[in-house]
């Protein structure tokens, strides 16, 4: 692979690219006129990859059919598979320093915590770049708001890693729902084990110091998040139960499993919604509680009646259905144990998905055999790939499905609902004022404060 190949394109970009890092760096407006580098599609892009171990690994795997010339990691442990493997590839710390030494880059994915994936994003999108970015998009739902005009300022390629998005199983079930398969659709009760097993949460105080590792820099980790000691229960693995650095088993995994009803039942045309906590363990002020269960509520919108969605995570499990007999399998996994996924109820039956809104079916299973699945109306993605639908983007082709227009509101769905259990009550989301009505006070975390160096313009 050729790593230090310089395009012309890019080549006469850089002074512009390198004006509009500096406006950044000094939280000034971009004015700099930088725009997004054409390529054929049979042309490489050059990628530069940000968060290279974990799911971060997966995310630049996924790149080295292009021309991948960055990795960017803060832990030189965690990375060090990634690195040996891109041997050639510029390696930094700071994926500021990245983006303003190599004005060459095309794209960048984003695959650090929660926390970092706004400024990260953000900073990327104002240089011209193209941009791939874990789940859940935000931290916030201010920069989920920002992230979205952004990329519409930007004219820049973006997707959201919700991988199931890009599946022929969520595209199935809105069409087994907008044909009637089970009637006007009621209920949702959608479930992850998680974080059982995966990371702890319900601790009710911040850490004691800890030595820092040797391969870690803290304080560039921390990024945008305010200064605290390092200690091993943050990170490297840890993080995501933290108020501070994520957004808990929502976060994690309602960005898959929420996916198919948000889409099916058209929650997105709703004029507002309510979250109201309908139990919770060990909840406190500092990390997400060790289960809960949140009940969503949204009114009548684009022809479909109000409907309820129930949130579990942590153990909770929603009622078994009195037609499905208990051999039978709802959503996907080792019921109850390490289970995901959602059913849906009708007035005229029941439906369930998998964590990616795979195998779509009809609820008893014996419903199934008589019920023949209506034809295409949604474009499938090749493949099934979601990395690949985007780096097509990149290259001209159509958006990418889970682009920023369609996800950034998705993720203000699961942003709130980790808000209101921060608040601790329930809260009502106005759509058209943007804002939660209820409770008024509610409103102070849809941002946060950042750390000088790392601001957004929010």
């Amino acid at each position: 692979m050729n790593t230090s190949r310089i395009t012309r394109r890019a080549f006469l970009a850089a002074t512009t690219t390198a004006a509009a890092s500096a406006a950044i760096a000094q939280d000034k407006p971009n004015t700099a006129k930088v725009v997004p580098g054409k390529r054929s599609p049979n042309e490489l892009l050059n990628i530069g990859c940000i968060g290279n171990g974990g799911m971060g690994q997966s995310d630049t795997l996924a790149c080295r059919n292009e021309n991948l010339i960055a990795l960017c990691d803060v832990d030189a442990d965690r990375a060090a598979a990634a690195f040996k493997r891109f041997s050639d590839a510029r390696k930094f710390t700071d994926y500021r320093e990245m983006l303003d030494k190599m004005p060459e880059l095309d794209a960048v994915t984003v695959s650090t915590p929660d926390f970092n994936h706004a400024p990260a994003a953000y900073r990327a999108m104002k240089l011209g770049k193209h941009v791939y970015v874990q789940k859940p998009l935000t931290h916030t739902v201010a920069e989920a708001q920002l992230l979205q005009r952004t990329a519409e300022e930007m004219k820049v390629a973006t997707q959201m890693g919700n991988q199931g998005h890009s599946g022929d199983g969520v595209r199935e079930c809105c069409e087994m729902v907008w044909t009637g398969a089970i009637g006007p659709v009621r209920e949702v009760h959608a479930w992850t084990f998680r974080p059982q097993g995966k990371w702890p949460q319900g601790i009710p105080e911040p850490l004691p110091g800890m030595p820092v590792p040797e391969t870690m820099a803290w304080d560039t980790w921390l990024g945008p998040a305010q200064e605290r000691p390092y200690n091993e229960g943050y990170a490297p693995r840890n993080w995501r139960g933290w108020y501070d650095f994520g957004n808990g088993a929502l976060g994690d995994m309602a960005a898959h499993v929420l996916d198919p009803p948000y889409w099916a039942l058209k929650l997105g045309e709703a004029s507002g919604f309510s979250i109201e906590i309908v139990r919770s363990k060990a909840r406190n002020d500092h990390t997400f509680p060790l289960s809960q269960v949140l009940k969503y509520s949204f009114p009548e919108r684009a022809g479909m009646p109000p409907v309820d969605i129930y949130w579990y995570d942590g153990g909770e499990l929603p009622p078994w259905p009195e037609a499905v007999p208990k051999d039978e399998q709802l959503g996907d996994g080792r019921w109850p144990d390490e289970t995901d996924g959602s059913y849906f109820v009708g007035d005229e039956g029941l439906l369930t998905t998998g964590t990616y809104g795979q195998k779509t079916r009809l609820l008893p299973a014996s419903r199934m055999a008589d019920y023949t699945m209506p034809d295409p109306m949604i474009p499938r993605i090749d493949k099934q790939n979601h990395y690949e639908n985007w780096l097509q983007a990149c290259k001209g082709g159509e958006p990418a499905c889970s682009n920023f227009s369609y996800s950034a509101q998705f993720s203000m769905l699961i942003l709130l609902g980790a808000l209101a259990m921060r608040v601790g009550e329930k809260i009502t989301w106005d759509a058209q004022a943007n804002r939660i009505s209820s409770p008024e006070s509610a409103n102070a975390l849809l941002t946060k404060p950042y750390r000088e160096g790392w601001e957004l313009p929010l």
